[in-house]
Parts: structure tokens; sequence; C-alpha cells
């Protein structure tokens, strides 16, 4: 149900939704900290011989320089070029060759790297991560291949991609001094401008122990694995930048912000996107619950009417962007063939209308609980999942073992809560409405004027 970020584009813009606790069997685990700071989380589960090991560095999009922005998500392709001791390019065949996967992603609040390894390459993994927090290879090489790289994903995933825009579209819109109004992604001007100095610069500052987690999870001996961190990260030295972190709040709004954006697709589509509070608000969890009910399934309230009875949306999403410092709600509609825009968004409206004033049958509460159940147990069944919970957990909430309360949470959820988040965040007079239309439509529009 805690939706995360994954890509940009709706549709390839979020991981899948899951949540952050196992809903029955407690994770246990042991932790400590290295003397630079590092905090190292470990979760022993030996059924399957495969382990995870993961680094959650807190830094993302937020925390960049206004005339610098998409360094977070350039540093987590970065980081793969290689290290002092690793060959360009050798990176990521080393743990392929041992039978292992690994991959990256970047929000506006982390980056976050993880391997999963047969276990008896343990020590293999935890050498490769501490290489690239003490070691990375950041030379002009490295920089200019990577720039190639990230104008590529941007193609892909904004300028050829049906709706790409979407969300930097909504959160230059939704924030207005907060520096979540820009996405991961960046400004191509800016990654262009930067010079090697700056790079390095990042680096130092953010990729260091003190800012990370180190999460492992799976078929491994504490001991041994305790043994194996000390030896490779302790020699890591403790980062002596000030770590920026923004301390502005995004202040409420009391009119509405509403747009036109012509795009290169076929059918309209509406946006609509609403303030939330931070990722640790007691609300977090009855708005979360709220998005599954509207849009969760072929069965939620939207889908049931809009998509299947109304027949004006080929597709109906409503996402609650949750970030650490208060994120965003989105719904996303797409016209079916001949519904303007006009009429989808008045159709979405009265289903919001609705909550707020019947709120949610008691049958449709207890169904929702159940999928919420199933949600936290799907999450944690992997030690993957485990180990990135365990890490957010602690980033995010100061504690771990917030990972064992968060069914404990959901099930505090009344049922009038959800139409209580409704009628409180759900505010007409502080949303963003953006329609999609194609661009044929901004030729008539402007054969018109």
């Amino acid at each position: 149900m805690k939706k995360k970020l994954l890509g940009y584009a709706l549709g390839i813009i979020f991981l899948g939704a899951g949540l952050s606790a196992h809903a029955q069997n407690e994770i246990e685990f042991k932790e400590f900290k290295l003397d630079n700071g590092l905090n190292v989380i470990m979760h022993q589960d030996n059924s399957t011989p495969i382990v995870a090991v993961s680094v959650l560095y807190h830094v993302g999009s937020k925390n960049e320089d206004p005339e610098r922005t998409g360094f977070a998500h350039f540093f987590e392709h970065l980081l793969f070029e290689g290290t002092e001791n690793i060959e360009r390019g050798e990176y990521m065949k080393k743990i392929q060759a041992i039978g292992g996967t690994l991959n990256a992603f970047t929000s506006s609040d982390q980056t976050y790297y993880y391997e999963v390894v047969p276990s008896n390459h343990l020590e293999t993994a935890l050498y490769m991560e501490s290489e690239r927090m003490l070691h990375a290879k950041i030379d002009t090489i490295g920089v200019n291949t990577q720039r190639e790289v990230v104008k590529e994903e941007r193609r892909q995933r904004y300028e050829n991609q049906p709706y790409g825009t979407i969300l930097p579209e909504v959160l230059k819109r939704a924030y207005h001094v907060h520096p979540y109004q820009w996405p991961p992604i960046g400004s191509m001007d800016h990654l262009n401008a930067a010079k090697l100095g700056e790079f390095i610069d990042f680096y130092k500052t953010f990729y260091v122990p003190n800012n990370a987690v180190l999460s492992i999870a799976g078929d491994l001996d504490y001991g041994q694995t305790e043994e194996w961190v000390r030896k490779y990260f302790s020699e890591v030295p403790k980062g002596t930048k000030e770590i920026p972190r923004p301390s502005v709040t995004e202040p409420k709004r009391n009119s509405e912000i509403r747009d036109i954006v012509y795009d290169n697709i076929q059918l309209p589509a509406v946006i609509e996107a609403y303030n939330l509070p931070p990722k640790n608000h007691p609300d977090a969890y009855a708005l979360d619950m709220l998005s599954t009910y509207l849009t969760g399934g072929k069965s939620s309230l939207m889908t049931k009417e809009i998509v299947d009875k109304q027949q004006k949306a080929l597709a109906v999403m409503a996402i609650p962007l949750t970030l650490e410092d208060g994120g965003v709600f989105l719904l996303y509609g797409i016209a079916n063939m001949g519904i303007d825009a006009d009429s989808l968004e008045a159709s979405i409206d009265k289903e919001i209308e609705r909550v707020k004033a019947e709120g949610v049958s008691e049958k449709d509460f207890q169904k929702l609980l159940a999928q919420v159940e199933n949600a936290v147990v799907s999450q944690n069944a992997s030690v993957a999942g485990i180990a990135q919970n365990l890490a957010e957990s602690k980033v995010y909430f100061g504690d771990a073992d917030e990972v064992n309360h968060q069914m404990e949470k959901y099930n505090q959820v009344k049922r009038e809560d959800l139409q209580r988040v409704a009628k409180q965040y759900f505010d007409k007079n502080g949303r963003v409405v953006l329609h999609y239309l194609p661009k044929s439509a901004q030729a008539q529009e402007e054969a018109k004027n």
C-alpha cells in the first residue's frame, strides 16, 4: 500500500504498491553502528540460500542545488561506473558472474542500491558496496558517459512516453517553495553545465557512512556478517561536510491551479493533485487506504463507476505519493474515446464528493482491511523487500522496528477516518488540475483565436 517512486512517467513512474510491515510474523533483526556513523541492520532468514545487501543514502532530488538539479539521480547511474579497484564497466558484471542481481532507484528523498546474491557470496556483495562508498570512480569519462545515459532515459520516460510529463508538470505547480518542485530526473542543462569538481563535491557530501543505512537480509550468520561489515566499512571515513536538508515548509494554498498541457496523445487525460502531510504523519495510513478504496482493483469505487458503468475512462488511478516532507495525492484518468476532459473531471469529482458525504460502508471497509493485510504480507515476502523496509523505517521513522508496527497502525484507522481525510485533504481550493489534450486540439484552439 505504501507507494514508492521508481520512474517518472505514469505507468512506469512508481514502484508497485507495497507496505513496510509484516502482518503476522515479527521481523527480527540486529543492528549496530560503526564509529563513522554507518547504521547497520541485519535480518536472518535461513530458509533460502540467498541474501540481499542494500545501502540507502539519505539523498534525493530535494537535497539538490536549484541550479544543479538531477544530481542524485545522476549518481544512481554514476556509482555503477566502477571504483579505484573495480575496472570501469565491471561492477555489474562481477555481481552477475556470481549469480546475483542488482539495481538502484532514486526518489525525491533517497537513493537506494541493492544486490541479491547467493549467500555464499555475501562477503563479495559487502565488499562491492564498501568500494562504492569509499572509492567511487568519478572522472570525466564516467560523467560524460552517464550524461548520455540519463539523456536517453529522459527521452524514453518523458519526451517519447505518452503522458510522460505528468509528474514534472504536477510538481512545479504543487510546490512553490519546497525543492520537491522538480522531479528526480532533473535538468539536462544543469547536468551539462556542471563541472567535474561539483560532482566530486556532491559525492563527498552525501555518499558517506553517516548519511547511509546498510541493510542485510537473508541467509546469514550474525557474527560473521558483522565481522565482514566491520572489515570493509570501518575504513570508510566519516563525512565532514554539512548535509543540506530543506528547512522550508510548503505553505497551504487557498486557490486552485488549473492548466492545459498539450501532448503527443490521442485521448485526453485529467490529473488532480492534492498536497499531503509528511510520510510519518498518522493520516498517511488512512490516505493510503483511501487510494485503494478509490482505484485499487476492479471492484474499487472509481473503477466500477467511471470505467465500467459510465465508460468515461479507460483507466483511473489514485496514487498517494508519500514523501518525507509532504507529498501529493494524484488522481489520474485517461478518457474513453469521445469523452472530453471536462466530463471526465466532473465524474472524478463526483466520486470524491460522494466519499466526503457518505464515507465508506462497513462491508467495503472490511474488504479494504483484508486488502491491506495482503499487501503487508506481500511486501515482506522476499529478503529484498525486508531489507528495504528495515532501511526506510530507520531513515524515515528513526527506528527500524517501525517495520513491525505498520499493520498495527493500519488497524488503528477507523472507517470514519477515510471520510475525514477526504474532507480534510481533497480541498478544491488548494488543488492542481491539469487537462492533458492532444496537440491537434492546440492547433484547433489557436485557429479559433
